[in-house]
């Protein structure tokens, strides 16, 4: 935790261990086979972690989970979501559960499949208070019982250089690494004792299963000091560190590619630009040429818990434009995603979900807890994500501005649209010719889709519509069976400036009746609206026109329900709005 948070990214610890002479197949591997993407579940408890690993994570593709700092932390009034960023001994004993419930969620996790990273606050101790969620009881910041006295943290005038002991100036080495941030006791990492306190704490950890950590606020933390730790490990551990980019400043992300990999911040901060208020056609480039940190060292998010609340990124508060762009970094090949999981807030120092003694209550999707990892734009794209590993970009094409789409490597497809109106066109997937469940709208399984079906022909090309504010996505694991015919959509229906016509019918390929999986219409003929889907043969259905308004609300056109039936050969349907 802090104001100047750095996260740090998974990372392999390569050049540190082979200069240790451990062979480089020892080293700790990170997320592979395509399972590489992180869930970031933040300040959820222990058993509710265990839940999601087996119900939704390891089912859904991803490949690792972040979990909250499990040691002891600090218990201060009203319980804000900080406290863990406060350790008072390296007892596991927090406020997301005990050592049994860890233990207990790391093989449930490892059984699903999914990997385990702990967040680590290595860099401080406290700033307040005096007791922590174990018991532990301290005097003041400096002294823990047992653990470390003054002596085992940085103070003026050596070696911090400012008075009153706080950083003051980022373009001082000084300052960054051997001053308290925020009010933090810094921990002397340089001090022997000290690295082998905290080595002992990570230790334990992975004596437990844990496979790796976050290393929080590493740009305070000197690498040699990081180093230091790490050659005390008893086993390779897949590390991510914090370290925040800035200008001129004297601490830079680079320094600490010898000690793992970095999470890139300026990625979420570039997608913010394009995605809320640029272009985003812009993106063809987009990865290390722009300034970042190279792709296979690149730990990469739309938004953290420290960046969701000092608004340098966009949140699940942005809503759509938050949703496009998680569907743009999935797709994209640039970094390993970290996708965040949040918990409502109102203020930024607010609680997670919780009793009154401050322990998190057990997560309610929907209840005060967000779960943006469960939702289709999310989970369903992990599962793209994992289909394309190793696959490059191709087949780019945009409008110059909002209107983008691309493949990647005849393994996927996506196209993404953010403006108002609809985009319509046939594109050049690089897809083997078939039918794919377009996995925004709807889930595979079985050889069948529960949402609309887009059709590749046999020169790779697809011809769909896209909503307003909306994406499509396809890819080699969503390819289903059966007969399947084309059906074409007319509908004549005058609109308000802001609204879109959408066809909704009774089959899954057009929505089964929910608004949000509906096919958008094309206004090109305007006032004809018109659409193509691909449909099951031999079919009967119902269907009805809606017209989605601006705000989001839906209209739908009079009584009875349309009626009509699939045969197989291709279907064209005309009909005016009533």
């Amino acid at each position: 935790m802090t104001t100047t948070s750095q996260w740090g990214r998974v990372v392999i610890v390569s050049a540190l261990l082979a200069l240790l002479t451990l062979p480089a197949e020892s080293a700790a591997a990170p997320p592979g086979g395509g399972h590489d993407v992180i869930a970031n579940l933040f300040e959820w408890p222990w058993t509710s972690v265990a839940s999601e690993c087996t119900n939704v994570l390891g089912p859904k593709g991803y490949g690792g989970v972040q979990v909250s700092p499990p040691e002891e932390s600090v218990s201060v009034a009203n319980h804000p979501w900080w406290e863990v960023y406060q350790p008072v001994s390296y007892q596991l004993t927090s406020r997301m559960g005990n050592r049994q419930q860890f233990a207990s969620m790391v093989s449930t996790c490892h059984a699903a499949g999914v990997k385990v990273y702990a967040d680590a606050v290595i860099n401080h101790m406290t700033g307040q208070g005096n007791t922590g969620y174990g018991g532990t009881t301290f005097p003041d910041k400096y002294d823990y019982p047992g653990l470390y006295s003054s002596a085992d943290f940085h103070h003026y005038p050596n070696p911090c250089p400012e008075s009153d002991g706080q950083i003051h100036d980022y373009g001082v080495r000084a300052d960054v690494q051997e001053c308290e941030l925020v009010g933090l006791a810094d921990l002397y990492t340089e001090h022997d004792n000290v690295r082998t306190n905290i080595a002992n704490y990570l230790n334990d950890l992975l004596s437990l299963g844990v496979d790796g950590f976050r290393v929080d606020a590493a740009k305070h933390i000197n690498p040699a000091d990081i180093a230091g730790i790490e050659a005390k490990l008893a086993r390779p551990a897949y590390l991510f560190q914090e370290v925040i980019y800035g200008a001129g400043e004297a601490v830079q992300p680079q320094q600490y590619e010898s000690t793992g990999d970095l999470l890139e911040f300026r990625y979420g901060t570039n997608l913010k630009a394009k995605f809320g208020g640029g272009n985003i056609a812009d993106l063809a480039t987009f990865g290390q040429s722009w300034g970042m940190e190279p792709s296979n060292k690149a730990v990469v998010f739309v938004d953290n818990h420290d960046t969701q609340r000092n608004g340098s990124t966009l949140s699940y508060k942005d809503g759509a434009i938050y949703h496009l762009a998680t569907v743009f970094g999935l797709a994209w090949n640039y970094g390993t995603p970290n996708i965040m999981s949040s918990f409502d807030f109102g203020d930024n120092d607010q609680s997670p979900p919780a009793q009154a003694n401050g322990m998190v209550s057990p997560v309610s999707c929907g209840n005060g807890w967000e779960c943006e990892h469960r939702q289709r734009w999310a989970a369903n794209m992990v599962g793209f994500h994992d289909a394309v590993a190793g696959t490059s970009v191709g087949n780019w094409w945009s409008d110059g501005t909002n209107q983008i789409a691309f493949g990647r490597g005849g393994k996927g497809f996506v196209a993404i649209n953010k403006e108002g109106g609809t985009l319509a066109r046939t594109f050049a997937t690089g897809m083997p010719a078939g039918a794919y469940c377009d996995v925004l709208h709807g889930d595979i399984g079985n050889g069948s889709c529960t949402g609309p079906v887009i059709t590749v022909d046999a020169n790779g090309n697809a011809t769909t519509t896209v909503g307003g504010m909306d994406a499509v996505a396809i890819h080699a694991g969503s390819k289903i069976t059966g007969s399947r015919v084309q059906v074409s959509f007319a509908e004549n229906a005058t609109t308000s400036w802001g609204q879109n016509v959408y066809v909704v019918g009774s089959v899954p390929a057009l929505g089964s009746w929910n608004p949000v999986n509906a096919i958008a219409l094309s206004s090109a003929g305007y006032p004809t609206w018109t659409a193509t889907a691909s449909l099951p043969a031999n079919t009967s259905f119902q269907y009805k026109y809606i017209k989605k308004n601006p705000d989001g609300s839906v209209t739908w056109e009079s009584d009875p329900n349309r009626s009509a039936a699939t045969g197989t050969s291709p279907l064209t349907l005309v009909d005016s709005w009533r």
